[in-house]
């Protein structure tokens, strides 16, 4: 089989190029568009399913809860961890489940593109083809 001529493997690399940024062009919409959907979660917050036992009777609440204090406390000025939801399929239950989503995606689109980043710069820096060491 014959070596690909120089000309031949730029080309290649470009074609390659242009279709990793388009690819990267694709993805940010995608971003923009979960932007218009509605808010967005905190990084690092999730839904949370609680207990409470009252009169002989159990009452299952939700709360949105975060790592590091970041809510806004209803009677002072302090910051909790937590953000009372109430009950399942109330609207603030299910808005904060639908931030939560949307920051998990937006997350996941951003990881997509930051490796496709570093494959942008493998084509143009050349590092895409690295020799070998010549082992004994």
């Amino acid at each position: 089989m014959p070596r690909p001529r120089t000309n031949d493997t730029q080309l290649d690399k470009l074609a390659r190029f242009e279709r990793i940024k388009k690819t990267i062009i694709a993805l940010e919409k995608q971003q923009a568009l979960l932007l218009k959907q509605g808010d967005m979660a905190a990084s690092g917050t999730w839904v949370a399913r609680y207990q409470v036992r009252q009169n002989l009777k159990k009452y299952w609440y939700y709360k949105l809860q975060a790592t590091i204090a970041y809510f806004q406390c209803a009677t002072s000025n302090k910051l909790s961890k937590y953000k009372h939801l109430g009950k399942a399929g109330t609207q603030e239950h299910l808005d904060a489940v639908m931030s939560v989503f949307r920051r998990s995606v937006w997350d996941e689109i951003q990881r997509i593109i930051h490796t496709l980043d570093d494959c942008l710069l493998d084509i143009s820096s050349g590092s895409e083809l690295e020799e070998e060491e010549p082992q004994d």
